[in-house]
């Protein structure tokens, strides 16, 4: 494929885009696109052509759509030979997200299929049980974890514990809030030795007043079997119907006909044994050791009115499991259905899971390939691979060896994250990214991939490698590449390491009907190789200047130099800005540069102010594109207007003539606060100190923020502005 014609109507957002790239001299392609311009919604686009999907436009489905993507030869490309490598940061987003890297679709396919009903039957269970016990921790975890001490067994453990369930006659500890109880702060202080020392010593006494109560037991009826026994009948109906009950202690017999009444006999007998001196300087030995933290003080404030559970409280880990089964009994029918759904499928899972890991060799092979080219400070490998092309976890086990010095540390996951923030899953995303592209190396397929913001969100030295990586594969005879980024400074690079040409680089805009690509302008210090050498010729270029010869003087001889002083008066409004004449400005920049000796602006008495204004209102009806001399021009004739506009409505020269930084703000500030101009002319004025700045105090090594911003929005400010304050006085 020699050339690429893209032709889009309402795809993705983009109402329309004609573009043409050409590959003859060179495989590879770049467009730079400020965020919200047409980046992801291009990959998108060709996703969907690459799927063999129709593509629309979501946010207007009712808009017609057309998607031409052909060759030189004007045939639609095969979906087939199209790779779109989405945004990491888009595409999966902040969170854990799915690895894709497959080493057998088929097999993958086939598993997936056994498991739809097993996850939907997981989540339906999931879902009531999360209810049930209110808790706010990852069900699926923490169950696995109780029953079985690791973190992915779930099934297992339901399996494990499904006929003691179905054994169970009822669910005493059903309605009890999990995190009020189990958490990892009082989980701490329950093992602790000296909590359960103190328990120890609770248990003890009480279990000698349940021997001497009248009808308590410490086996078959201790506090909480009275309490569940009590609402369990009343709720039931037994004593409306009435019924009577015959409780037998010390020798007599009690009948008892009602609900209040036995409420109160278990209230008068749990009172007997509650108010026992020992027991309660016991509980107060809990209570102490409980003292800790706001989790530990809940726990303790529950069970105090809930004294009953103390006991179990002995063997934290029983009780746990005792708890879940409550919750599990109280939901059995969407329990049983789980285990169901697993053991039906657990047969050719295994198998399944078998060959995975058989094949699964093919992985160690794109980790080699990353660990060989890419410049990082440790050595990656993977534990659960088959897991992964099966859909069972959603993310690589990455394994980090740092090697430093001659010493080799592993390093686990957590600490990794605290050290390289989102680089783990982003080295997730370059093997999948590197499989892909060495798959279709290997079958030697004439591909286009078409890769948006690869090497985002990665540090330096993980950018130049997969820059590198880039280069090689721009290198293929197989391949073309279109590169799209956001990142300027990574636009500058695919071109200076020679992935691009300069004739192969694009800008995008999105104008008012369509999306604009323009040959890249100002790649590399627009100052430097445009501006300067078009100050005595070219009005815009000339103004644009200001802020960069004026940056320059900054460094060199500092903020109190009169030169540097002279050039603040062309970008704040100040007594002298009207006076500086054309001659002013030519002889501050031969001073400051050398060789210009002999030129000079065509009219060396006019005023600069006046070619400030004239020149803005050009770019006011300039094309649409990248058009970045026209937006530092607007900038500063929108700032000097609404400054004048400010300075001759607070007409006090003592203040503003006083100001010596931050001069919009402290204008505006002044202007608000003695209530001056209207309610529209403060919202104008409040867009000007929002939007300007970064638009004025560029130079030559930071100038992104002013190529992402659309003109148009300067241009609506500026005419804004002007009709407020239409002159400068």
């Amino acid at each position: 494929m020699e050339k690429l014609n893209v032709a889009l109507r309402n795809c993705h957002g983009i109402r329309e885009l004609n573009a043409t790239f050409t590959f003859e001299k060179g495989n590879a392609v770049a467009i730079y696109a400020p965020n919200g311009t047409m980046k992801t919604s291009l990959a998108r686009t060709l996703g969907d052509l690459s799927s063999g999907e129709e593509t629309t436009d979501r946010m207007f489905p009712s808009r017609d759509t057309e998607r031409s993507v052909t060759d030189e030869a004007g045939n639609s490309l095969d979906p087939n030979d199209v790779v779109v490598v989405l945004s990491y940061d888009e595409e999966f987003g902040p969170t854990e997200s799915t690895s894709t890297l497959l080493v057998n679709p088929e097999l993958r396919k086939e598993y997936e299929a056994l498991q739809v009903d097993l996850f939907q039957a997981r989540e339906q269970l999931v879902s009531a049980l999360r209810a049930q016990s209110g808790t706010k921790q990852d069900v699926v975890r923490t169950i696995s974890r109780v029953f079985t001490r690791q973190d992915d067994n779930f099934f297992t453990a339901l399996v494990r514990i499904s006929y003691e369930v179905e054994q169970q006659e009822d669910a005493p500890f059903a309605e009890l809030p999990y995190d009020v109880l189990f958490n990892d702060k009082v989980d701490v202080i329950l093992r602790s030795p000296a909590l359960q020392s103190a328990l120890a010593q609770y248990v003890t006494r009480l279990n000698e007043l349940l021997d001497e109560s009248t009808f308590f037991s410490r086996n078959s009826f201790n506090f909480y079997n009275a309490t569940n026994i009590t609402k369990s009948l009343g709720d039931n109906g037994f004593f409306a119907a009435n019924h009577s009950l015959l409780l037998h202690g010390n020798g007599e017999s009690h009948p008892v006909t009602s609900r209040d009444d036995l409420d109160a006999l278990i209230a008068e007998e749990r009172g007997r044994i509650t108010d026992d001196k020992a027991l309660r300087k016991k509980l107060d030995a809990v209570e102490k050791a409980l003292q800790k933290n706001v989790d530990t003080k809940r726990f303790f404030e529950y069970i105090s009115s809930h004294e009953e559970l103390l006991p179990e409280f002995a063997n934290v880990d029983s009780f746990q499991q005792a708890v879940w089964k409550s919750y599990l009994k109280t939901h059995e029918e969407a329990f049983q259905h789980a285990v169901k759904c697993y053991k039906d499928t657990e047969v050719r899972r295994k198998a399944i899971e078998q060959q995975a890991a058989a094949e699964s060799t093919q992985w160690e092979k794109v980790i080699k390939i990353f660990n060989d080219r890419f410049f990082v400070p440790f050595r990656l490998s993977a534990e659960n691979k088959h897991k992964v092309m099966l859909g069972q976890e959603t993310m690589l086990k990455l394994v980090f060896q740092f090697e430093d010095g001659g010493d080799s540390r592993g390093v686990e996951r957590d600490d990794l994250l605290q050290v390289l923030s989102n680089g783990e899953k982003k080295a997730l995303y370059i093997l999948n990214v590197l499989f892909e592209m060495e798959a279709r190396k290997a079958a030697g397929r004439e591909t286009l991939f078409v890769i948006d913001d690869l090497a985002d969100s990665f540090d330096y030295k993980n950018k130049y490698a997969i820059i590198q990586y880039l280069k090689e594969m721009a290198d293929h005879t197989n391949f073309k590449l279109v590169l799209l980024t956001h990142n300027f400074d990574f636009f500058r690079t695919l071109r200076s390491r020679g992935i691009v040409g300069y004739d192969r680089c694009f800008m995008a805009q999105k104008g008012e009907s369509k999306v604009i690509l323009s040959k890249a302008q100002h790649i590399n210090n627009p100052f430097i190789h445009g501006f300067k050498n078009n100050f005595f010729a070219d009005g815009m270029q000339r103004v644009a200047s200001i802020p960069f010869v004026r940056n320059i003087l900054e460094y060199t001889k500092g903020t109190d130099d009169d030169d540097y002083i002279k050039l603040t008066s062309l970008l704040h409004w100040k007594s002298d800005s009207r006076l500086i004449t054309q001659a002013n400005l030519d002889r501050i920049f031969i001073d400051t540069f050398r060789g210009f000796d002999s030129k000079a602006w065509g009219t060396p008495n006019g005023s600069v102010i006046d070619l400030l204004i004239e020149q803005a209102d050009l770019a006011v009806q300039a094309p649409e594109g990248v058009n970045f001399e026209n937006k530092i021009v607007l900038a500063i004739a929108t700032r000097l207007l609404a400054e004048s506009y400010m300075v001759a409505e607070l007409a006090d020269p003592d203040f503003t003539d006083a100001i010596t930084g931050l001069q919009t703000q402290k204008l505006f500030q002044a202007f608000k606060s003695r209530d001056l101009g209207t309610a529209e002319s403060r919202d104008i004025l409040d867009s000007v100190v929002l939007m300007t700045p970064e638009n004025i105090h560029v130079n030559s090594f930071m100038y992104e923020p002013i190529i992402d911003m659309s003109d148009a929005a300067l241009r609506g400010l500026y005419s804004e502005v002007k009709r407020l304050s239409p002159g400068l006085s």
